[in-house]
């Protein structure tokens, strides 16, 4: 009898969302929902925290105050995304320590973006315009989530990260009208990341097989972010005289979508499981990061403990 509740009360939910519903904290929702909402949502907030990560070697050797002051304020809103997405994960039954101990277990996801290590200056630039841009693509779709309380924190985080977004563009158009030797480092890092990049959305999955789509929990279906990233980005590259190291990357205009060589999947398939060129070093340094700080967390929880709870 109960089996049969549940199982109604699900198939009232699926027909709520597929009406267009959204679901808030405190709602009932079926635990496949609320685990897939921690899956994603966690992934997301680890992403932002170890995304810090490969620009934050460079705030030292940013070439200018000026750089390094716009560098280190996008560093502090990528941890900031994760402070409030962590909190959407706590609030989904999963408490922010579990996720930072999965984390520094090698346990915890994160983008494959950031399993890669930095070579140059260009490469913070690449990171802030296009890793940002293919975030943002994906992000927008995210406002739409089933899930309220991520719906709204995602109004914030997208008008930042358009704003990353922006800072990275100007970094590499000034480089782009620099020296040649900067146009090369630019192109360099631009044939480096463009893997990466087309792997970003994830392989084209069937709606009917994305769990995440069902529950709509995201709005739109990989490949449809990946084109969406494609019509935006290829014309501004190419405005700036950028080359995109793919010479089957064209444009199909009966087809309507772009065509491209086929993607590293077997390098996603391995950073999915922690196995990426700098994945050792990323989640290494986020142990070391935390292990260092446990002193100021016992404190910040002793004096929360000491202090009289004020119900005036």
């Amino acid at each position: 009898m109960i089996q049969d509740n549940v199982e109604a009360r699900t198939e009232q939910f699926q027909d709520y969302l597929a009406a267009g519903g959204k679901v808030e904290a405190t709602d009932w929702m079926p635990d496949a929902y609320r685990q897939s909402l921690i899956r994603f949502i966690e992934m997301h907030a680890n992403s932002e925290l170890m995304g810090a990560l490969p620009e934050r070697d460079w705030i030292m050797r940013a070439p200018s105050i000026h750089r390094k002051l716009a560098l280190t304020a996008k560093i502090q809103d990528e941890v900031g995304h994760a402070e409030l997405l962590y909190r959407l994960v706590e609030d989904l039954g999963k408490p922010r320590s579990a996720c930072l101990d999965d984390l520094i277990a090698g346990k915890g996801k994160f983008h494959n973006t950031f399993h890669y290590a930095t070579y140059s200056w260009a490469d913070v630039g690449i990171i802030a315009w296009l890793v940002d841009a293919a975030a943002i693509v994906s992000q927008h779709a995210l406002r739409d989530s089933s899930y309220a309380p991520y719906a709204r924190t995602m109004q914030k985080i997208c008008w930042e990260e358009s704003f990353h977004m922006m800072h990275g563009r100007d970094m590499i158009i000034t480089m782009m009208n620099g020296t040649e030797a900067q146009r090369q480092m630019v192109q360099e890092s631009l044939n480096r990341w463009w893997p990466a990049l087309m792997v970003f959305h994830g392989p084209a999955t069937p709606p009917e097989k994305d769990k995440d789509l069902q529950w709509r929990i995201k709005a739109k279906a990989n490949e449809e972010l990946r084109q969406e990233f494609l019509n935006l980005q290829v014309p501004r590259l190419r405005e700036v005289g950028l080359v995109i190291p793919d010479p089957e990357l064209r444009f199909d205009a009966e087809q309507g979508r772009w065509l491209y060589s086929e993607p590293q999947w077997d390098v996603l398939r391995a950073i999915s499981r922690n196995q990426g060129p700098a994945s050792a070093e990323r989640i290494g340094f986020r142990r070391l990061s935390y292990e260092d700080g446990l002193w100021v967390r016992q404190v910040m929880q002793q004096r929360s403990a000491a202090t009289p709870v004020n119900i005036a």
